[in-house]
């Protein structure tokens, strides 16, 4: 971070830099880096892409910055947007900033077992509300009515994680194949369409520390797009799968057994948001296909040298296999 460019750039804005400038990396590594900025009266989060190693669509900052800034006036808990610089031109790769938003992040087991119980249900009772809350934006009336495609959306989805897993592919695994085949076949004709957050469970998003069943907001949007918003529920039921913890190379707070199982969490969403969860066997395998392939592109990437050493992201790729196969299961009508 060249934070005498950071600080020209706020500057030029229009913001109100009081005092020295500091910052502080919050977290980086596979996903975008996030500083922690802040002068002797304000403090502003700041996104930029990481350095190497990751494809730029995966990481599209004005894409966050667009869906943050619309929904500033709606139901769904954002941070306040502040500035946004799409060429680059400070920092030489786009960069967003926004206002600090103080509270608790949950990422891991260990986080989260300063919750209690009570805490806990009320956290995930309103993130299942939240959730239903942006499924629920008009694209159109906050200026999101050309963000994405929701036309084909589905079918674009499994074409994508296909070509996706013949890039990053450390081997063959004959499921793939035939999970991407079932999925081909079974492409819902009619699906809904709303704004879709990507990557929703509870450590995108920032805790009311004190109230934790508040959610003061939701972050990591460079995934969003318009599409349909039961991929979102799939996901973030997918995501309680024990072996995610290969993935993210932890004890996700997300996988604990104290939270609600995949059944559960669907059920909520559907008496919260009224949306029928029909093909939901379909939406559950594309999930599972999707984070598997994401679990071998870990590992893909790990032997081409970025997180070099990092035994967590050499044993990604091992959920890929429980994933696909789960995928299968998932359209067969089998155990989710």
């Amino acid at each position: 971070m060249d934070i005498a460019a950071l600080e020209r750039f706020l500057c030029e804005r229009g913001v109100d830099v009081r005092g020295e400038l500091r910052v502080e990396l919050i977290s980086g590594g596979r996903s975008n880096l996030t500083f922690a900025a802040y002068d002797d009266v304000s403090k502003w989060v700041v996104r930029r892409p990481p350095v190497a190693g990751l494809t730029p669509s995966a990481h599209d900052m004005a894409r966050e910055f667009t869906v943050t800034e619309a929904l500033q006036e709606s139901a769904v808990p954002v941070a306040k947007t502040i500035a946004f610089d799409e060429k680059g031109s400070a920092l030489g790769a786009p960069m967003t900033v926004v206002e600090f938003v103080d509270g608790s992040v949950i990422r891991d087991q260990d986080d989260l077992a300063a919750l209690t119980d009570e805490q806990l249900s009320a956290s995930v009772g309103e993130l299942v509300r939240v959730l239903a809350e942006l499924h629920a934006v008009d694209p159109g009336p906050v200026g999101l009515r050309e963000f994405g495609r929701p036309e084909g959306f589905l079918a674009r989805q499994v074409r994508l994680w296909a070509s996706q897993w013949d890039r990053v592919k450390t081997r063959e695994l004959r499921d793939v194949a035939e999970l991407h085949a079932a999925l081909s076949e079974a492409v819902p004709q009619q699906s809904a369409a709303s704004i879709v957050h990507g990557d929703f469970r509870i450590d995108n998003t920032i805790l009311d520390s004190a109230d934790p069943g508040r959610v003061r907001a939701v972050v990591d949007w460079e995934l969003s797009t318009l599409g349909d918003p039961l991929t979102d529920v799939a996901l973030m039921c997918v995501y309680r799968a024990p072996v995610f913890d290969l993935v993210l190379g932890s004890r996700a707070a997300w996988t604990s057994d104290r939270i609600p199982g995949p059944d559960e969490l669907a059920q909520a969403y559907a008496t919260a948001s009224g949306r029928d969860l029909g093909d939901w066997g379909f939406y559950l395998a594309l999930a599972n296909f999707k984070l598997g392939v994401i679990g071998e592109g870990i590992t893909h990437r790990a032997r081409l040298g970025f997180d070099a050493g990092s035994d967590a992201a050499m044993r990604a790729a091992e959920a890929t296999p429980e994933f696909m196969a789960a995928g299968l299961r998932a359209l067969r009508g089998g155990r989710k």
